[in-house]
Parts: structure tokens; C-alpha cells; sequence
């Protein structure tokens, strides 16, 4: 009988980008003169890591689709992200589409750049969380059974658990759970 060998699960972060990581502008975000990591993000991040969590992005980038600007302008900011923040996060998933331009499950609230990225690093849902600044990023983390942390200026009761910047809520996710 052929033994069935189960590895472990792991935690993960999934983190929205514009607004979370990066300051939102109110408009897209692509020249890298305009892209600012947020205060305290590289500190947020290296208390998650510390804690055992892999750190996965997972941005919609509909200028792709609109044609304002390109994959690589996007990848650029990534590298930008990672070397402000020591080289911390895992994985970065974009969902470039736009629904005026083109169908796409990848986008935010739709879940697959989630489903890709628990099935590339084996994640456990129950044990992970999504921090968002939109109410589309919390219901990408509810299709897959994954909590999540709404960061920015909303009223007290607009979702069960809020913060109002990554490293709030990064002590939160640290201390609490």
C-alpha cells in the first residue's frame, strides 16, 4: 500500500498593492518617479516574515488593458517595492485586464491570482490573511476561505477586522492570531 505523504501547510500574507504597500495617488500608479512605498511597510512586512508567513502581492492593473501603460512599467515598481523593503516579498501576482477591455478571473474580487499562489506555496487559508484597501480585495479573500484586513479611512463597522495602515495591521495579525 502506497503511503500518502502530506506536507505542511503554510501561512501567507496576500497583500493589495496601491494604497497598502504603495501610496495611492488616486490615479494610477506606474512612473517609478511616482511610486512611494508607505510609511512603515518595510517594518510591517519584516514582522510578518519573522512570524513565518510567506508575502504575496496580488494587484489589479487594469492601465495595462487600457493601454496607460505597460507590464514592464509595472514590473519596474515591483523591483522598486522589493528593494525598499529588503527583498522580503515571495511572489508578486498582477491582474492586468479591465472588464471594458478584456474578461478576466484574476482580477480583485474574482480569487484565481489567490488560487495560484496557494497552490504554488502550498497555503493554508485558515492560517492566512489579505490585507486590502478596497472592499473588492475582501471578497477576493472570502471566495477562498481567507480573513482579511481592511486598511485606509472607512467607518468603524464597514468589516470585521480593520486597521488603518499595513502595520497596524501587521501587529494585529502578529499579536492576536
Amino acid at each position: 500500500m502506497e503511503e500518502n505523504i502530506q506536507l505542511p501547510k503554510n501561512k501567507a500574507i496576500f497583500l493589495d498593492r496601491d494604497g497598502v504597500l504603495n501610496l495611492e495617488r488616486g490615479d494610477y500608479t506606474w512612473r517609478l518617479s511616482d511610486f512611494e512605498v508607505c510609511p512603515g511597510v518595510p517594518e510591517a512586512l519584516a514582522m510578518l516574515k519573522k512570524a513565518g508567513y510567506y508575502l504575496i502581492v496580488v494587484t489589479n492593473q487594469a492601465g495595462v488593458a487600457k493601454g496607460i501603460y505597460s507590464k514592464s512599467d509595472v514590473l519596474a515598481c515591483h523591483e522598486k517595492l522589493q528593494r525598499e523593503c529588503g527583498n522580503l516579498l515571495d511572489a508578486l501576482y498582477m491582474a492586468p485586464g479591465h472588464p471594458n477591455f478584456s474578461e478576466s478571473l484574476a482580477r480583485k474580487p474574482n480569487s484565481l491570482m489567490l488560487e495560484k499562489a496557494m497552490a504554488r506555496f502550498n497555503i493554508d487559508p485558515a492560517h492566512s490573511w489579505l490585507v486590502g484597501d478596497k472592499m473588492r480585495d475582501v471578497e477576493a479573500a472570502f471566495k477562498v476561505g481567507v480573513k482579511s484586513i481592511l486598511v485606509g479611512e472607512y467607518p468603524p463597522t464597514t468589516h470585521q477586522w480593520q486597521a488603518k495602515d499595513l502595520l497596524e495591521a501587521a501587529h494585529f495579525i502578529t499579536m492576536e492570531h
